[in-house]
């Protein structure tokens, strides 16, 4: 199990108490496992010491109004892809499907496309799977991280890792599309009501559109990390996860 991936996607969750005490633990165990060059760590850094050190409540407020508030950086992967037709609705059924296959269920209040939960899915990948499945929805990642980096927030170094880990060049034209989508003032209130005011995609059985992701407390879990811990004192290597793989081909669409 990859403790990177995990790192990654515990970074880009709502920020609670669990994370915040937890995140000092987060830049040795990326330097211990070394996937992520120094310059890429280095950048990270700045985000984990946010998290580890800022006020909560404001750390909170920060994190909602950029990606709660702010659709054209929004967490979920097929949201740039298919918006919400009724090809997004699909794709997530079939994401669904195949997570479930693999032995992995996703509760009513889970959408599989959220960042955070493909991430978790990659991290008990062989690396080179993992890189594969990483490479698929890579235009998407570039295309948040350039409006991460024009809004000057430390967010953008999880996609600059993440880009990193791919090992992918970005379609230009894909990445284009996905700039192309029209961007909303996140103080814009009536804005962001008409924006939000279409009917929410269902996938599965009165399963409702819900930003949930896999607790914070379930993914540290798998990485023992020392509640706590000062920034950059070490922590114990990760512990297996006995969940299998799960494919991510549908993330290609739409490049």
């Amino acid at each position: 199990m990859a403790a990177t991936y995990k790192i990654l996607s515990a970074l880009l969750t709502y920020p609670g108490e669990e994370l915040q005490a937890a995140a000092g633990a987060f830049a040795q165990i990326l330097e211990d496992e070394a996937m992520l060059p120094a310059a890429d760590r280095q950048a990270l850094d700045r985000l984990i010491k946010q998290i580890a050190d800022e006020d909560l409540y404001e750390l909170q407020e920060r994190y909602v109004q950029l990606f709660d508030r702010t659709r054209s950086v929004s967490l979920h992967l097929f949201e740039h892809v298919h918006g919400e037709s009724r090809d997004r609705g699909q794709a997530m059924v079939d994401l669904t499907d195949l997570y479930e296959q693999n032995g992995l269920e996703i509760t009513a209040n889970e959408l599989p496309d959220h960042l955070p939960m493909f991430l978790e899915f990659l991290s008990i990948l062989p690396a080179n799977e993992a890189r594969d499945h990483l490479a698929q929805p890579v235009h998407i990642i570039a295309a948040l991280r350039e409006r991460l980096i024009k809004r000057k927030s430390p967010y953008a170094a999880v996609f600059r890792a993440l880009e990193t880990l791919a090992r992918a060049k970005p379609d230009a034209a894909a990445v284009a599309a996905v700039l192309a989508e029209p961007e909303t003032d996140p103080d814009d209130l009536e804005a962001i009501d008409a924006e939000w005011e279409e009917a929410a995609v269902m996938f599965g059985p009165g399963a409702p559109d819900d930003d949930s992701c896999p607790q914070v407390s379930d993914m540290l879990a798998h990485m023992d990390v020392p509640q706590g811990t000062p920034l950059g004192a070490s922590a114990s290597a990760p512990s297996h996860s006995t969940a299998p793989p799960a494919s991510a081909d549908t993330l290609a669409d739409g490049q």
